[in-house]
């Protein structure tokens, strides 16, 4: 049951009418959890939340072979596709994809990881504790002897499990893992505070420092607020200690508090629901998980009111930032990890198309003509981002031409469309037009293509199974977590 989860509340992105505001920022998002979260709610029977859905890590769960960039020297590559909306005849998809530059595993630098569990008593379930601990079992077969690996357990007070030990004395690691039992209230800010007092200590240069924080649920004891643990680890962040968020097991699973402490610490969120799931995010995307290349990763584009009439953008509604954000080098933002893809989707409505959203004004002021300079663009995409060790952000962009328009969408752009409907659908499918569940499923499977992991052959089964829960009412209302940091862009 999805009673006592905390998600935080979210309304979806507006229809813009371009004319009054051409330019949409926000930061990336590289976040899986809430498809994974998703995912098990619906094998469990239950109808997610529609707070529990982020359309972008929907997107974002699936790879779709964006280009890599040719060399180091700009760290990702910026792709775009442009074709008819799907479910509405007069309106176009802007996809905007960016891939980083990847590192062979074994070229990684070494890396000092500190495992940060959660062993208070509601961990005891099959899928808590145990599933953790085969979680990070294999990360520990993926370690090196130059790196180290610490552990530190909390429940009613904060351990030191493993000192900083060698990445190749893996029978040490894994008896210490095994070792851990569940029992006591969640202490979880002692737990944070010794994880990063562990990390100083075992600081690498020039390498990886990251705490790794896995728990099914809230912090009950000791600093407790959620505001102050955000500046806390936000602190720890500036001193190059990344926190990323593993969320295990469902009833009491603080999804807000998780996703939120991996953003301001400079970390990914995932939710770990299956054997798979965890060497799909510790194993085959160790590296992305695990080295940053980019960091505060800013993504703004600006329409020409005189070709696009309305835009909306799919998702980030918790990573918008205003206008002037963008060239703010103090306004934190997502990080990009080595491999990493970012996938982001706009429905937009070209001047003179009937399936507008918006009813036109009585008062309104006529679209602005075209620039010669810019004759034949609809839109310019800008990105921002620091190379770790830098305080200057860096900036490229590239524009979309209304000549890119394809007659119709690529398989890339069709999967990442379905992908977002499916999204739609699971918070009622306002967006959709005449589209329903078969259509999703059939776009899915059309567009699956290359599927070596199965995991998009995976989402027909949960297409079905999404349907057949999507008249039937949560058996119980989540609990909506109420935002922190009013009056503070979201990244």
């Amino acid at each position: 049951m999805a009673g006592s989860e905390r998600y935080a509340p979210r309304t979806d992105n507006p229809v813009q009418r371009t004319a009054e505001a051409p330019v949409s920022t926000f930061s990336v998002d590289v976040d899986t959890g809430s498809y994974s979260n998703v995912r098990r709610m619906l094998r469990q029977g239950v109808r997610p939340p529609a707070d529990a859905v982020r359309a972008e890590e929907f997107i974002n769960y699936f790879r779709y072979d964006h280009p890599a960039p040719a060399g180091r020297d700009v760290p990702f590559r910026i792709t775009t596709e442009l074709a008819p909306s799907p479910w509405a005849r007069g309106r176009q998809l802007l996809m905007i994809g960016l891939r980083g530059y990847d590192v062979p595993r074994t070229t990684l630098p070494a890396a000092n990881l500190v495992f940060l569990i959660d062993t208070s008593g509601s961990m005891g379930a099959p899928d808590k504790l145990p599933l953790l601990q085969k979680a990070f079992a294999e990360l520990v077969q993926q370690l090196r002897p130059q790196d180290r690996v610490s552990l530190v357990a909390y429940a009613g007070s904060a351990g030191l499990v493993l000192p900083p030990t060698p990445g190749d004395r893996k029978a040490e690691i894994l008896s210490a893992l095994g070792n851990l039992q569940a029992g006591g209230s969640t202490h979880g800010s002692a737990g944070l505070q010794l994880a990063y007092e562990t990390a100083r200590q075992a600081h690498v240069q020039g390498g990886i420092n990251r705490v790794i924080l896995a728990t099914d649920g809230d912090f009950n004891v000791g600093l407790v607020d959620r505001a102050a643990l955000e500046t806390y680890v936000a602190d720890q962040r500036r001193s190059g200690i990344a926190l990323s968020t593993l969320g295990f097991g469902r009833g009491n699973y603080h999804d807000a508090m998780a996703e939120r402490l991996a953003d301001v610490g400079d970390g990914q969120h995932a939710y770990i629901d299956t054997l798979q799931e965890a060497r799909k995010v510790l194993v085959e995307e160790l590296s992305s998980t695990l080295l940053t290349i980019a960091n505060d990763v800013k993504v703004q584009v600006e329409f020409d009111p005189a070709r696009v009439a309305e835009y909306r953008l799919i998702g980030y509604e918790n990573r918008l930032l205003r206008e002037e954000d963008f060239a703010n080098d103090r306004v934190d933002a997502g990080d990009i990890g080595a491999g990493h893809e970012v996938t982001a989707l706009y429905e937009i409505v070209p001047v003179g198309s009937a399936d507008a959203w918006l009813s036109p004004r009585r008062y309104g002021a006529p679209a602005p003509s075209t620039a010669p300079a810019t004759a034949g663009e609809i839109a310019r995409v800008s990105l921002r981002y620091r190379l770790p060790g830098e305080t200057r952000s860096r900036l490229v962009d590239t524009a979309v031409r209304s000549a890119d328009l394809r007659p119709q969408a690529g398989e890339s752009l069709r999967f990442a469309a379905a992908v977002a409907a499916y999204a739609d659908a699971l918070r009622g499918g306002t967006h959709l037009g005449d589209w329903g569940w078969d259509d999703i499923r059939r776009e899915v499977a059309a567009a699956r293509g290359d599927d070596p992991w199965g995991l998009r052959g995976e989402l027909l089964g949960l297409v079905d199974l999404a349907r057949a829960h999507a008249d039937i009412a949560p058996t119980a209302p989540a609990v909506t977590a109420q935002p922190s940091g009013a009056g503070r862009p979201n990244r």
